[in-house]
């Protein structure tokens, strides 16, 4: 009965996805939904976006085995980054006009460095999307009878089909009965379990240490930098600037990115909700990945847990949906059509496509050959990132630096992480990194003696 109606569901998701594409006819089409979405649709739409595999599946896995300390980035980091995201980015970004984050780079420190931060974005944003098909993969292999290895094929097919037709815009509007039906299925969720148990009475039975978001013998400085990697090292993706740029309004990039954030932490919090009381009811054999699928399939009627299933691939579509478009976008936009000078409109949108399938081909190889969800999205936020941040920061609300600052500080933010982490093992090595770039990127201007020429800066 459960498997019938998934389907079902999944063909109404192509559907709207071929509708919408016969009005897709150009790059900036696929890329940007015709820069005219009300707020509305934007919030819901970066909710869905921002909502993955790490807050249903990781994160609800992690308090599980850990307690809270396991899962501090959701739903309060990724939460927080929406925040700032719309404060400290969507109306400046949004008043260029650009098709792509990279856009920006190129216009504020040239053509290096533009190419520079395509490569760490995009790299940064697989590692991402693989995650997001692993547990894609984890909740077909939990509600059929593929295995996990067989379900992760399927999952990556489904979403190559499902991604390749209608770019942006189908995304938007999927994004909405998605995020309808991730906020329905976890609310009943949580409604039924609690009928059933007394959530409260088991809330306050927890230990101190599971209640605490701190890991036992932490250092401060390991705290603050695991705080930070899902703040600031997923403040600047192009997932969030795309919906940004096809805002109609600067102001409504903006509102629309707080309202996600308050979606975000109601929903969010759902996940970690039913993680921290699992120990107690349900006795789990095998991967944790797949707690939040056995507790429903367990503890909720048939016709409830279809809700929830259906908020799991809907959540998880939606991510890796727009995730591959963002990697398409750099590379083709920012890279293959300049290189290939291509003038053709349609040429411009097959290059898209080609890249969007390619880019999810490389996801599906990370997805097979990792281990671990959360290892993924924490190598996702930590790659690169700090540089990304510190141009991104720097370029928008200051004149200070060109082209060669951008380069040694994206250079620096990829070398150091490692180096930090690995070779000087220093309890923070996010926020060490950030304020290496910090310094190198202030060096480089210093050094350069002279402010970024007048209109330059965003």
């Amino acid at each position: 009965m459960i498997w019938p109606l998934i389907l079902v569901y999944l063909g109404i998701q192509l559907a709207i996805a071929f509708v919408v594409s016969r009005r897709v006819k150009t790059e900036e089409d696929y890329l940007v939904a015709g820069r005219s979405r009300p707020v509305w649709l934007l919030s819901i739409s970066l909710f869905a976006t921002w909502f993955g595999a790490e807050t249903c599946l990781g994160s609800s896995a992690a308090v599980f085995d850990e307690g809270l300390s396991g899962s501090r980035a959701d739903p309060l980091g990724y939460g927080l980054a929406l925040v700032l995201g719309g404060l400290l980015i969507a109306t400046r970004i949004w008043n260029r006009r650009f098709s792509t984050l990279a856009d920006f780079y190129a216009e504020r420190f040239g053509k290096a460095p533009e190419k520079l931060a395509v490569i760490i974005l995009c790299l940064s944003s697989m590692i991402w999307g693989a995650a997001q098909i692993r547990a894609l993969g984890q909740v077909i292999a939990a509600t059929s009878p593929l295995n996990v290895q067989l379900a992760m094929f399927a999952a990556f097919v489904f979403v190559m089909v499902y991604t390749l037709m209608g770019g942006l815009l189908a995304d938007m509007f999927n994004d909405l009965i998605q995020g309808t039906v991730l906020i329905l299925g976890l609310t009943l969720t949580v409604v039924f379990i609690a009928m059933e148990i007394d959530i409260p009475a088991l809330l306050a039975a927890q230990s101190a240490e599971r209640l605490s978001f701190f890991s036992p013998g932490e250092s401060l400085w390991e705290r603050m930098d695991r705080w930070m990697i899902p703040v600031m090292g997923s403040l600047v993706a192009q997932e969030m600037v795309a919906r940004i740029l096809a805002a109609k309004s600067g102001r409504a990039a903006r509102r629309a990115s707080l309202i996600a954030c308050g979606i975000y932490l109601a929903v969010g919090s759902i996940p970690v909700l039913l993680g921290l009381i699992g120990p107690h009811v349900l006795s789990l054999q095998g991967e944790s990945e797949q707690f939040l699928i056995h507790l429903a399939r367990e503890k909720l009627p048939a016709f409830a847990f279809v809700a929830f299933a259906g908020a799991l691939l809907a959540t998880l579509l939606s991510t890796i949906d727009s995730i591959l478009l963002g990697v398409g976008g750099l590379i083709a936009h920012n890279v293959a059509i300049p290189a290939l000078n291509i003038q053709s409109k349609k040429a411009k949108l097959r290059m898209n496509r080609a890249v969007v399938l390619i880019a999810g081909t490389a996801c599906y190889v990370m997805a097979v050959r990792s281990t671990s969800i959360y290892d993924l999205l924490e190598n996702a936020s930590s790659f690169g990132t700090a540089g990304i941040l510190v141009i991104t920061l720097f370029g928008l609300w200051l004149p200070w630096g060109g082209g060669i600052a951008a380069l040694a500080t994206l250079v620096t933010g990829v070398v150091f992480t490692p180096v930090a982490e690995y070779v000087l093992k220093l309890p923070a090595p996010f926020i060490a990194t950030i304020a290496a770039c910090t310094a190198v990127y202030l060096a480089c201007a210093l050094a350069a003696g002279r402010r970024t020429p007048a209109g330059r800066a965003a």
